[in-house]
């Protein structure tokens, strides 16, 4: 890996301001000191990837207008719901999310935008809006906020080098010479860190195999929960990051949901807790508190059709299939990863840990609360994680206001491996998340009203999503293909960019 210089100060630090109290009299001022040369603008498309909008700054004027007025761009070329014959939209900046371009040989910042229509309101059907209305709804409804992060798992390839190998399929947590690509994973969460990201940690994950005479080796960077819409910003610049940063490296990357047969997929496992003035909610005197039940009730109602948002192409349904570790039923559990939903492990014993490893160290309280999250493990890279991550909240609402939500959270507990043959029994009762995008699209058509519900998803939106998945046509694939690794392959290679 040739060396460059990764040191990148971040805005946040250079303008002296948290991010979400930067003005346009900050970005000026940073811009002209700093002789930035460009601007960019960013925007989530339908297919979830980042698009881009360069910018010269031609003169002072100009610059005060692009980020006043934004610019107009052809809708009906990012959406697939929106019509030619009234396709202009805006994008206009969100100054808080100004970063640094790491890739830009002239100096270059970079905004995540906003899309608005031609009467100057926010676009009903825009990825970011969506996610916006799905969280002012459930702060409406329940008097908390919703936060959330995730975990983003993607594959390193290249040329297998033959020396060190690391252990088929045992590559959980691996080190250096077996795990070739943790520099490489370190300078991702440096840019994206720099770029605004609030890590939590990354490693190597389970999945490393050898195929065709190059190396797959899988990885995960895990990020910290943030108001939702954060951890959407911070996900999708992270792809990009982690994407740009491997052409650059002339390594290859993919986020696909599956790779080959007997293989570990890739998730994007999505955690998030309930928040109320400051305080996290999901605990109450060290036990999983009610509010946690009732969104997780939430998410064990919808979890067929957030399958829609989460789980987008036909290689999906290739990680979901059963006695796999990705889950396939509707169950939750504490510390249980063959379920939907886990629990995570919460620190509430109340020891000092610290002083236990450490005997010099004085005993002292650390209030690890905040730390519980609750993690939903079905969905995967194909999703476009603002539509996500807004279909989780508002599942999470739904089970605030659905009067029988902690008995269906009591109905769908299991603290069993519901793999092992001996629990076959609890198996059979549990209800199972759909095995193709066409059962996804119609499980989403039959629970769309709730997602519509206080104007959450646009109904066109919602359509152009069904009538997306089932385009594919893949109601039957995975029984057709079966375990056929040359048409796994094919169907990856055609997937493989995903999200």
């Amino acid at each position: 890996m040739e060396n460059t210089n990764y040191s990148i100060r971040s805005l946040a630090a250079e303008i002296g301001k948290d991010p979400k109290n930067f003005t346009k009299s900050d970005i000026i001022k940073f811009i002209m000191d700093n002789d930035i040369r460009h601007v960019n603008f960013q925007y989530p498309a339908g297919d979830g990837r980042l698009k881009t909008l360069n910018f010269v700054i031609n003169d002072a004027a100009y610059l005060e207008e692009i980020l006043s007025c934004g610019e107009r761009v052809d809708g009906s070329s990012l959406f697939p719901f929106i019509e030619a014959n009234n396709s202009d939209l805006y994008v206009v900046p969100r100054f808080r999310t100004a970063y640094m371009d790491p890739f830009c040989e002239l100096p270059t910042i970079n905004f995540l935008c906003a899309f608005f229509n031609k009467d100057g309101n926010p676009l009903e059907s825009s990825p970011e809006y969506t996610l916006h209305k799905a969280c002012e709804a459930f702060t409406k409804a329940t008097g908390r906020e919703f936060q959330a992060m995730g975990e983003l798992e993607y594959y390193v390839i290249a040329q297998d080098e033959e020396v060190y190998q690391a252990v088929d399929q045992k590559g959980y947590h691996e080190s250096a010479p077996y795990a070739k690509f943790g520099e490489f994973r370190q300078l991702c969460m440096n840019y994206i860190a720099q770029a605004g990201g609030k890590i939590k940690y990354g490693h190597s994950e389970v999945g490393n195999f050898t195929l065709d005479g190059k190396i797959y080796e899988q990885n995960e960077i895990e990020f910290l929960p943030v108001n939702a819409e954060e951890a959407a910003e911070q996900l999708t610049i992270a792809k990009w990051i982690i994407r740009n940063l491997a052409y650059q490296e002339g390594l290859d990357v993919t986020f696909a949901p599956k790779i080959t047969v007997g293989k570990a997929g890739s998730g994007l496992h999505v955690h998030f807790r309930v928040m109320k003035d400051g305080l996290n909610q999901m605990l109450k005197d060290g036990a999983l508190s009610d509010d946690a039940k009732r969104a997780i009730a939430g998410l064990m109602m919808l979890a067929p059709s957030i399958t829609a948002f989460g789980n987008t192409n036909p290689t999906s349904y290739f990680r979901l299939v059963p006695h796999q570790e990705a889950p396939t039923n509707v169950c939750w559990g504490d510390r249980n990863r063959s379920v939907l939903v886990r629990v995570p492990l919460g620190w509430t014993s109340k020891k000092d840990l610290c002083s236990q490893a450490n005997p010099g160290e004085p005993s002292a309280q650390y209030d690890t609360t905040q730390k519980q999250t609750v993690e939903m493990r079905s969905p995967d890279g194909s999703a476009n994680v603002y539509l996500l991550i807004a279909g989780l909240a508002v599942a999470c609402r739904y089970g605030f206001e659905s009067a029988n939500a902690l008995e269906v959270a009591e109905k769908t507990y299991v603290n069993v491996n519901i793999h092992k043959d001996e629990n076959k029994s609890i198996l059979d009762t549990l209800s199972v998340l759909p095995d193709s995008c066409a059962a996804s699209a119609d499980c989403l058509a039959e629970q769309r009203a709730i997602y519509e519900a206080e104007g959450v998803f646009a109904p066109a939106m919602i359509d152009g999503i069904i009538a997306g998945l089932k385009a594919f046509n893949d109601r039957t694939l995975r029984a057709d293909i079966g375990n056929d690794q040359k048409k796994i392959l094919a169907l990856v290679e055609e997937y493989f960019h995903c999200g």
